[in-house]
């Protein structure tokens, strides 16, 4: 049996200082979003000034309905991402607390609910300011991935959401009493680091597929392409790596000791499963009509 690599030490928080009392605290997670969120909008930037990309070769909106898109963005983003969280994963916990749902500062966002949340979002935004809501549908999914890269390497310096055990020599000794609950008096739990196999496939290998399509092969003018391959790429990612990752504390129990949301035929599903399957299949039903039609 291999030894696991020890964790990093790598602080949660960039600094933190003391206002008046109160400690204020920039963490790497919300830096994941904010710079993430910040290189999507110069992705969006630089498409919309090269119409040719564009069917017609007319970019569908200007630079000043973008900057209004970003509020909508972070809104759908934190909203959705938070109330996927307290539907999705912890319903029970936030019933019996519901003071604590706007709590986003402790912890707790989903990206399924986040990724309805920026669903709503265009769509509202798209009727307001009579914008085509595939070509922007098309331009942000190519947008989301440099942030969903950023945050699932956020997750892993703030320890959580790692894998399941295993002796692979790339295994990682994750701190934390609940992580090492499978080590012996003499051995690390080593433990797959899943939020990296997240950020390879999610952020970094879908991302360069959907700017090569986007930039490269014409992709922008055919209708709903990218969001398609968008959503079945994500779901196909997540899916993969929910078989190595620990589920949530509120789904692991005697009875159900891997955290199986429901069972298929005797295939256990995972909550993460579950919620990408439609994406999957949405997704690749999507990309078959764009391709029919273009």
């Amino acid at each position: 049996m291999s030894t696991p690599i020890p964790f990093p030490a790598i602080s949660p928080e960039i600094f933190a200082i003391n206002l008046f009392g109160f400690e204020l605290a920039l963490r790497w997670y919300a830096m994941g979003y904010i710079v993430g969120i910040a290189i999507g909008w110069q992705i969006i930037a630089f498409a919309l000034r090269r119409p040719h990309l564009w069917r017609g070769n007319v970019a569908p909106m200007d630079p000043k309905q973008l900057e209004d898109l970003l509020t909508y963005i972070v809104i759908g983003v934190i909203g959705g991402g938070r109330l996927g969280y307290v539907l999705f994963y912890n319903p029970a916990q936030f019933i019996a607390n519901p003071w604590e749902i706007p709590m986003i500062w402790t912890g707790g966002l989903s990206f399924h609910g986040g990724f309805l949340g920026v669903i709503a979002a265009v769509f509202l935004f798209s009727k307001r300011h009579a914008v085509s809501l595939p070509a922007l549908s098309d331009i942000i999914a190519v947008a989301a991935t440099p942030a969903i890269l950023l945050v699932r390497i956020a997750n892993f310096i703030n320890a959580e959401l790692w894998g399941r055990p295993t002796d692979l020599p790339w295994a990682v000794a994750f701190p934390g009493e609940a992580a090492q609950a499978c080590a012996t008096a003499t051995t690390l739990c080593g433990r797959h680091p899943s939020q990296l196999y997240e950020a390879g496939l999610e952020g970094l290998l879908l991302g360069a597929v959907l700017l090569v399509l986007a930039f490269g092969r014409g992709a922008l003018k055919r209708s709903w392409l990218l969001t398609g391959t968008f959503f079945a790429g994500y779901g196909i990612a997540r899916f993969v790596v929910e078989f190595v990752r620990q589920p949530d504390a509120q789904f692991v129990s005697v009875g159900n000791p891997l955290g199986l949301a429901f069972h298929l035929d005797g295939w256990g599903v995972t909550m993460g499963q579950t919620l990408s399957l439609p994406m999957i299949l949405i997704g690749l039903a999507t990309v078959l009509v764009a391709r029919k039609r273009a």
